[in-house]
């Protein structure tokens, strides 16, 4: 089969103006085995091109696609965007079959089917093994999707979701489909060359409420070490990669497991910079290591400290303490590791006092970027449901705004 897929125009500013636009890692995750499978596969990157619907409808056709299949990162903002070039796809190109996944479709997908017909099925969940026995079973009609689980289809007049599929056991049975990439020059990165995203690990064992991840990747697990480190050491050596960001919710859960992946790292020497997500308590934990980090490439992490408040850290159940926020900051400053210090605005009722007691206090962290964000939680949270009617929307992801914020220079 002809299979397009598809990463669909989104437009933002951290993409346009910040860190620029980085690879469709989903997207490529999914093609790889429809490659090896023997489909014809092409990605269309309309978000980084900057295409508008008719030239995606236009490639649509160009490419005589079967299936279109789409998703996001950025789910929950990108959905009506989604929405909207699926149904431009399918008014042109009728006879195509659009396939829908990520987080948003995931949680949402009985209303999205019921109300838009232009989407045809969603992937519940993780998108490799259900996209592969998909595309399969469309040749052999109604029944056959169905009986596939990890679904969202229309089956006898009705929507039908199939059985969860189980989280996948083996994360390196599937590889990414880096072929699909075009135009390496067009993914860089923190202005210190071309980038790649990869993933370490999935899921999380801590229970945030504002936080939908868990239930999406169900269970943590993780890569073997060796083998991702030899990915990376392939990006660096064919496509001249110098920056890679690790797309794990907590790679670091594990100190055994994340310990022999940095080893693993600073042995190859690959002169490559990562930048990872990882817990205020987790560095802590390290720091005996973080010589380590840096050796091993380690030049930016992001901690979501959410808040300078001790009673918002708890009824979150961050699981974390404003002690343990100040000492990682600091910690990796003295390792010439930057940090990029998460706050989100809006956990709790908030007035003028309070954002000046939290701007001290983030001074006071002296952090070398913050990421601030407004909470706009996802409805099928804990914190979503506690929060219904306090927020005009209840299902859109936070919006960010980065800023430099330590006179640290380099």
């Amino acid at each position: 089969m002809n299979i397009l897929l598809i990463n669909p125009p989104y437009q933002t500013v951290t993409s346009n103006f910040g860190v620029g636009h980085q690879v469709p890692l989903g997207l490529l995750k999914v093609g790889g085995p429809l490659i090896d499978a023997g489909h014809r596969v092409k990605l269309l990157d309309a978000e980084c091109r900057r295409l508008g619907l008719k030239a995606i409808v236009k490639a649509v056709g160009e490419f005589k696609a079967d299936v279109v299949m789409t998703g996001h990162a950025g789910s929950t903002p990108a959905h009506p965007v989604c929405l909207e070039m699926l149904r431009a796809i399918k008014s042109a190109h009728g006879c195509v079959t659009t396939v829908y996944g990520g987080v948003y479709p995931t949680y949402h997908a009985r209303p999205i089917l019921a109300a838009d017909p232009a989407v045809d099925l969603i992937i519940r969940g993780e998108g490799e093994a259900t996209a592969l026995e998909l595309v399969a079973a469309l040749k052999l009609g109604e029944d056959a999707v169905a009986s596939i689980s990890g679904l969202a289809c229309r089956a006898g007049g009705r929507i039908l979701l199939t059985p969860d599929r189980p989280p996948i056991a083996n994360l390196d049975a599937f590889r990414t489909g880096w072929e699909l990439i075009e135009d390496w020059n067009a993914h860089r990165c923190f202005g210190v060359g071309r980038a790649a995203i990869v993933q370490f690990s999935r899921g999380c064992p801590h229970r945030c409420t504002y936080c939908g991840q868990h239930g999406f990747w169900v269970k943590w697990r993780r890569r073997d070490p060796v083998k991702l480190v030899d990915e990376i050491e392939w990006l660096r050596r064919t496509h001249n990669v110098r920056f890679v960001t690790l797309a794990d919710e907590n790679p670091t859960t594990l100190r055994r497991d994340w310990q022999a992946l940095l080893e693993e790292l600073a042995r190859r020497k690959l002169g490559v910079h990562l930048f990872a997500t990882i817990r205020a308590t987790d560095i802590v934990r390290d720091k005996e290591i973080l010589d380590l980090y840096r050796r091993a490439g380690i030049l930016y992490v992001l901690m979501g400290i959410e808040s300078t408040s001790a009673q918002v850290l708890e009824q979150v159940k961050k699981g974390s303490t404003t002690r343990d926020d100040f000492l990682a900051c600091r910690l990796l400053k003295r390792h010439g590791i930057f940090s990029v210090v998460g706050h989100i605005v809006g956990l709790r009722d908030e007035t003028p006092a309070a954002f000046r007691l939290a701007l001290r206090q983030l001074i006071h962290y002296d952090g070398d970027w913050l990421n601030a964000m407004y909470v706009t939680p996802h409805d099928w949270t804990p914190f979503g449901q506690e929060t219904t009617g306090r927020w005009s929307s209840s299902t859109c992801a936070s919006g960010t705004t980065v800023t430099r914020c330590s006179a640290r220079s380099g």
